[in-house]
């Protein structure tokens, strides 16, 4: 049962810290909204202050800390092209594909490769839903997620020898799968830039570098995505990024993850616990390289 702590997190109660309350201009405040209770996480939510400053998004820095250096980067207008192997390709400001789809809040698990985990309310729809709109074609295999490259406001842009913009990317299979979601919030507000906002992907199945922020371009495509982390280091991540605790990243264990806001170490759980929604997908995969 959640603690009267977690409970008010959820209300967005718990007071963000100084600063975090972002210059928006005219972002709107997120549509109504219920709260769907098919995906329940089992854990307390990690409190927004943690959520919210314990951040990894390279463009901005490679430390934790990078939300107060996020903050400079305007979230409106915001444009994403949908183009590839589509029957529609289209390019939606994103105040318009927010009226267009049908938003829910879901709380899921988040589990970082680097053994952290927390417990997120994000604010948004589901990716089928957007699949729906632009009709892929029978010959896309994958999808594609481009994340903005803004050298103005990105410091972590300069460090040149990252393979920039960065790209994530999922079979259409995973795409159309009921759990991948596209938040555009968090704890009932606008997500924050540091958290990918102002639209991202989560597949909360997977490890959490395989979530695609700040995303401006997604691409349905016959070959495999060449994806950021893939690319930098293939001897450490692989296309799949599943959470399995049997598989040891080359230098820590998987077996357990530390919860952000309790430091609580808990067992790390097969495809982060969500199994029943989509083991079916990885039935041939278990011998792949890095199948993790």
């Amino acid at each position: 049962m959640l603690n009267r702590r977690a409970l008010l997190a959820g209300a967005g109660a718990i007071l963000a810290p100084a600063g975090l309350a972002r210059a928006q201009g005219a972002v709107p405040p997120l549509p109504e909204h219920q709260r769907n209770l098919r995906y329940r996480p089992g854990r307390d939510l990690t409190p927004e202050r943690e959520a919210t400053t314990y951040n990894n998004f390279y463009e901005f820095g490679s430390d934790k800390g990078i939300w107060r250096a996020a903050q400079r980067m305007p979230v409106r207008p915001w444009t994403l092209r949908v183009d590839g192997m589509v029957a529609n390709p289209r390019e939606f400001a994103l105040d318009d594909l927010i009226r267009l789809m049908p938003i829910e809040e879901r709380v899921y698990r988040l589990r970082c490769v680097e053994a952290w985990a927390m417990t997120v309310p994000w604010t948004g729809f589901q990716f089928s839903e957007l699949m729906r709109l632009v009709e892929p074609q029978a010959g896309a295999r994958y999808v594609s997620f481009t994340t903005a490259t803004l050298p103005a406001v990105m410091p972590g842009l300069r460090q040149s020898w990252y393979p920039w913009p960065h790209v994530e990317g999922c079979t259409v299979e995973e795409a159309a799968n009921e759990l991948t979601f596209m938040p555009v919030g968090m704890y009932g507000k606008p997500l924050p830039q540091q958290n990918g906002g102002p639209f991202r992907v989560v597949f909360p199945w997977k490890y959490g570098f395989k979530s695609g922020k700040s995303v401006v371009r997604i691409t349905f495509q016959a070959e495999r995505p060449r994806t950021f982390w893939s690319v930098i280091q293939p001897q450490e991540y692989g296309f799949w990024a599943n959470v399995n605790p049997e598989v040891a990243h080359p230098r820590w264990s998987q077996a357990t993850e530390r919860l952000l806001g309790s430091g609580e170490r808990v067992p790390t759980r097969l495809f982060n616990g969500y199994g029943e929604f989509v083991a079916d997908l990885y039935t041939n995969l278990q011998r792949e390289r890095l199948w993790a």
